[in-house]
């Protein structure tokens, strides 16, 4: 059983130059910096599951951006915003952190 979040962040200044592809790494390498209990993909590579709206085009900052983060097991939703938070560069600011019910 899988326990998701919806993450809602801002990416402004020097951020807005970071590609999705980049960024999708970022926050993987935060959540797992964070010690994050990230759900993991079956497979032969497994990866963190998450799911991303839409891309950005390069160079466009947005106030408001989604993101789901799967977890192994229920954390408190203001923890996970502070541990993402201190381990994102500035330009990234995560505004909210709520369960997503799907």
């Amino acid at each position: 059983m899988s326990y998701p979040y919806r993450v809602v962040y801002a990416k402004k200044d020097l951020m807005k130059f970071v590609s999705h592809l980049d960024l999708l790494r970022l926050f993987q390498r935060a959540s797992r910096r964070a010690h994050i209990p990230l759900k993991l993909t079956k497979g032969f590579h497994p990866h963190p599951k998450m799911q991303f709206q839409r891309a950005l085009k390069l160079g466009t900052e947005s106030e408001k951006e989604e993101f789901v983060l799967y977890l192994e097991h229920e954390l408190e939703a203001e923890k996970i915003k502070i541990l993402l938070q201190n381990n994102l560069p500035q330009g990234i600011l995560i505004k909210e952190v709520y369960k997503a019910y799907e």
